[in-house]
């Protein structure tokens, strides 16, 4: 496949905006959620925000991509899936507060999904290398599936129509992004072959 031909989504000037715009909300989710923190001593906060900084410390240090989608909607559920749970705001109630429990389970595998994937963490559909160890040997998006868990973790416990909305249109996002990600990567044969090895995408003998 050859390389995606250049255009203004792809630029550095609009990748260096990306990188401001998540420095930019990372700063107001990390200072609310650790006022939380302080408020309240619930340590999930903190596991929440180390998460997410982890994958944006990723995505400003990600490879260069052998190929990457100059597709307007691929930039847009990448932008949405990745900037959009920095939306999330801590609150005083929880329809279920046990629901935390989720959260830190869902943290804890997007940061062994993250770790797994290292550098090769990206925001938009990209072919880069290949990632099949770790988690990877499980189902072909462990980071995605614990986005999944943790999103809904939270909205149960910090139960608001924001966050329910933040979570539902985050998750509708990142479905999508993953979709457009195989549709990209399956052009590849090494990834083929990955596919034929890992038939799951999110959750085993389901998705």
């Amino acid at each position: 496949m050859q390389p995606a031909s250049p255009s203004l989504l792809t630029s550095r000037p609009a990748n260096l905006a990306a990188s401001l715009l998540l420095a930019s909300l990372w700063s107001v989710f990390a200072l609310g959620h650790i006022s939380a923190w302080q408020r309240s001593a619930d340590w999930t906060y903190l596991v929440f925000v180390a998460a997410e900084s982890l994958g944006a410390l990723l995505f400003l240090l990600r490879t260069t991509p052998v190929a990457v989608s100059s597709h307007a909607g691929d930039w847009l559920a990448g932008m949405g899936g990745t900037f959009g749970v920095f939306l999330f705001a801590p609150t005083e109630w929880g329809l279920l507060p046990q629901a935390r429990l989720l959260v830190v389970a869902g943290c804890l595998l997007q940061i062994a999904g993250l770790l797994s994937l290292n550098r090769s963490f990206g925001l938009v559909a990209a072919r880069r290398s290949i990632k099949t160890g770790g988690m990877y040997r499980l189902v072909r998006h462990p980071l995605y599936a614990s986005y999944l868990l943790g999103f809904t973790g939270y909205a149960l416990a910090n139960s608001s129509w924001r966050n329910l909305a933040v979570a539902c249109g985050v998750m509708l996002l990142l479905v999508l992004r993953l979709l457009r990600e195989e549709h990209l990567l399956r052009q590849d044969a090494g990834y083929r072959a990955y596919m034929r090895q890992v038939p799951y995408r999110l959750l085993p003998l389901i998705f």
